[in-house]
């Protein structure tokens, strides 16, 4: 991507992408991208995972719309990008505050991630491997409050991404195929037809079902909380996870109720508990570990560990009417 003329234009082997299910960073908007080597395929497993060829670069640039003096917090919806200019599409500087970009860059010795963070003249992005942190002030309907923005360094990034304790490898974690299986920018074609279309993808079949947009109230409840504790936690919390050892799996494959925390004691939650007995009590949110910590900005307490200095009020508020519809009770 480059600037031009108080837009930021995306090249023309470059793609631009939308997920049903996004990750929370401080309100924080994304532009994501991907780009793979010329005649190269990205194919799908059996288990709807990608496989990106060597060579395969994917990007995702986070910024706000602009305020005064501040950034907005406001829905991410895209509006600020545009896929109809230039080849691939822009994004609007005059309206928009850029932050960072991350890269994951897949080499031959695995996945790479790149932080890159934006100059306050919003004409180039540096690479920081020791992170950085922009204070901001997030202007919304009712106040306006300052907070650090925390752009993770290499090792934090790898955190995250390294979804796999038994590889230590770093893998994508968004772009998935029951994440992708929507329509893209535009709305008129499935984003995974697409792919295919262009010669990209290489998949047999498409998800029967897909994570949703948890952010769209038309959308049962059931599934905007499965697909927000997935993209949010459940890299981490799964079988194969950095957190595998807690037992509680909050990826959308998880079915069994204790597994996902239904009356679960914890294992080694520590002060993370806020004195509750489980990580999930049907129909008593306030009893709940899950919510405690996700309502906690104490390091020490707060999940998920990294990416968010702010309170995501909006998730809690749907986990917390989630459980609220649990039948049950943890007496036994």
């Amino acid at each position: 991507m480059s600037r031009q003329d108080n837009q930021l234009v995306l090249h023309s082997d470059v793609q631009p992408y939308l997920l049903n299910a996004t990750l929370f960073t401080d309100y924080a908007h994304k532009l994501r991208t991907i780009t793979i080597p010329e005649g190269h395929l990205v194919t799908a497993s059996s288990a709807g995972s990608l496989n990106f060829p060597v060579g395969s670069i994917i990007s995702k640039t986070f910024y706000y719309p602009a305020a005064e003096g501040g950034v907005l917090q406001v829905d991410d919806n895209g509006s600020l990008f545009n896929p109809d200019a230039g080849k691939r599409g822009s994004l609007d500087l005059t309206k928009a505050r850029l932050v960072e970009t991350r890269l994951l860059v897949h080499r031959q010795s695995g996945w790479v991630a790149l932080p890159y963070v934006w100059n306050d003249e919003q004409t180039d992005a540096n690479l920081e491997v020791t992170g950085d942190i922009k204070k901001l002030e997030l202007v919304n309907a009712t106040e306006r409050r300052s907070f650090p923005y925390i752009v993770p360094d290499q090792n934090q990034c790898a955190g995250c991404h390294g979804t796999n304790t038994a590889s230590k490898s770093l893998n994508p974690i968004g772009p998935k195929v029951a994440n992708l299986h929507r329509n893209g920018y535009g709305g008129h074609q499935n984003q995974l037809d697409t792919w295919q279309a262009a010669g990209w993808l290489e998949i047999k079949n498409k998800p029967v079902l897909a994570t949703k947009n948890w952010q769209d109230a038309s959308n049962a409840l059931e599934d905007r909380a499965r697909s927000y504790l997935d993209i949010n936690c459940g890299h981490c919390h799964s079988e194969q996870g950095p957190a595998d050892t807690s037992g509680l799996y909050l990826d959308i494959a998880t079915k069994h109720k204790m597994r996902l925390g239904e009356c679960k004691l914890p294992i080694a939650a520590g002060q993370g508990t806020g004195g509750n007995k489980f990580s999930i009590v049907p129909g008593k949110p306030e009893e709940s570990i899950l919510i405690y910590r996700m309502s906690s900005i104490d390091p020490g307490a707060m999940m998920p560990e990294l990416g968010r200095s702010l309170v995501h009020e909006e998730g809690i508020a749907l986990i917390s009417n989630w459980i609220s519809e649990m039948d049950g009770n943890c007496n036994d």
